[in-house]
């Protein structure tokens, strides 16, 4: 546990931007999930579609910091030969 004023309070602010990184986390794998699982249902105009809504998820989650940005490339890259591949 944190002893000095200055560690409480960093402590304190690591919780409160956890929920967030969290949050933003758990947005991104569910959209990726419901692409991933459009295309394989051989619905490739839908998860096209969503394409969109997973790359802007996939983006704000390395914009701050969640991932890393080759991570983010990597998972657009994978998630777009995999659409591609189901058709």
């Amino acid at each position: 546990m944190p002893i000095t004023a200055n560690a409480k309070k960093a402590h304190k602010a690591s919780l409160n931007k956890r929920v967030f990184n969290v949050r933003r986390v758990r947005a991104m794998r569910h959209i990726v999930k419901e692409v991933r699982t459009l295309a394989h249902d051989g619905k490739k105009k839908e998860a096209m579609e969503k394409l969109r809504e997973a790359y802007k998820a996939i983006d704000k989650a390395a914009k701050r910091g969640v991932i890393k940005q080759n991570s983010a490339a990597r998972k657009k890259s994978r998630l777009n030969a995999y659409i591609k591949k189901q058709s």
